[in-house]
Formats: C-alpha cells, sequence, structure tokens
C-alpha cells in the first residue's frame, strides 16, 4: 500500500533487456536516488515507481534495482527508458496517511491534453479512457504517476473523459509531473473505494431460495 505522497524523484539510469529460455522476460532497471533508500529498506521491499509498485531485488547505498515484466511493460508507460521517475516507499502500519489510499497497481493510461500555468499553480488537464471515466469524480482521488491528486472538474464524452487538476508549485517541484507537456502519456490509478462500490452496486447477491 501507498499514498501518492512522492518521497524522492530517482533516476532510471539503466535499462537491461531480461530473457529466460531465450524468451523476452521484461527488463532490468537500475535507479539512482539519492537520500531515499533507508537503513530498513531491504531486497524483497516494495517501492512504487511512477506509480507501479515494483519489489527490489539489488541494493546498493544510493540505488536499486526491479525487474519489471513485459506484461507490467505494456500496461504502463515511464518504465522502459533512461529518465526522472517518482519514487514512494511502501506505507507502514502507524504511518501518516497524507494523500489517499494507492494499491501500486496501474488501471490504464492517460494522455496529457493541456499543461501550462495559471496564476501561481499549474492548470493540468488528461484525457481518460473510457473504461476508467465512470471512476473518475469531482472532488474525488486520482494518481497520475504515483502522485495523490484531487480532481477538480470532469467533462466526459463518448470515448471517455477529460479531468482537471490543480497543482501548486511544491507538487510540480518535487515530482516528475514538471516534464509533462501536450500529447505525454501518464499512469492513472483510480480510487480504490471507487473500485469497491462499483463492484457492489453492480453485482447482483446469488439467490438464497
Amino acid at each position: 500500500m501507498f499514498t501518492g505522497i512522492v518521497s524522492a524523484i530517482g533516476r532510471i539510469t539503466q535499462v537491461t533487456p531480461q530473457r529466460v529460455a531465450d524468451q523476452d522476460a521484461g527488463l532490468r532497471l537500475d535507479i539512482a536516488v539519492s537520500n531515499f533508500l533507508t537503513p530498513s529498506t531491504k531486497l524483497g521491499d516494495s517501492i512504487a515507481i511512477q506509480g507501479a509498485c515494483m519489489t527490489v531485488v539489488a541494493l546498493n547505498p544510493d540505488s536499486f534495482s526491479v525487474d519489471i515484466s513485459r506484461e507490467s511493460l505494456n500496461l504502463t508507460c515511464g518504465l522502459d527508458a533512461v529518465g526522472d521517475v517518482n519514487l514512494e516507499h511502501a506505507l507502514c502500519m502507524g504511518d501518516s496517511l497524507d494523500g489517499h489510499m494507492v494499491s501500486g497497481h496501474v488501471d490504464g493510461l492517460g494522455v496529457v491534453t493541456h499543461f501550462a500555468p495559471i496564476g501561481e499553480s499549474w492548470d493540468l488537464r488528461i484525457k481518460a479512457p473510457v473504461s476508467l471515466a465512470k471512476y473518475l469524480a469531482y472532488k474525488g482521488s486520482i494518481t497520475v504517476n504515483g502522485v495523490s491528486l484531487t480532481v477538480n472538474q470532469v467533462d466526459d464524452s463518448p470515448d471517455g473523459c477529460e479531468f482537471r487538476i490543480n497543482l501548486i508549485p511544491h507538487t510540480v517541484e518535487v515530482t516528475t509531473l514538471k516534464h509533462l507537456q501536450a500529447g505525454s502519456s501518464v499512469n492513472l490509478e483510480i480510487d480504490m473505494i471507487a473500485r469497491y462500490v462499483e463492484r457492489m452496486v453492480t453485482v447482483m447477491p446469488l439467490s438464497t431460495t
């Protein structure tokens, strides 16, 4: 579990193809980061990278490695090339839940339609696919590239919806969202509560008679 509050910006420094029995087995990512890994960080720990939960398979004082499967690569963006990434340690019991409940499982990809300063803040608009549109609501929560954000507006269309977010300068400064531009793809994770609500209202209970 995560909160969507980014702990650090790391950098993918090396991308190594993995093969098993001469079959494509995804990639190994080497990620450099300062002042993020703690004395308690160990092999097997979960770390969210651009909103996707990954397992630590190698560890050094200022870097770590993860293996990402081909299936995960096909369902995410920003994890297949050298570049900056948002990082977050897994939530521990007793930690402050400053964002919202995040699983680290990407539900789909969105596309940035607009990203520009507006006053002292930044106006971010993202087109979400039809499969995710119903989970987005005014003042609801959404995770974009691992960042917990609040939806300020939703405009529906036959092919999905465009939702709007107001970013404060601090969020832009301490996350990789600063690199977004119109046309950028982003990892989206819908609100976990919305997922369960939809399941409860759409599945009919089995008859007991």
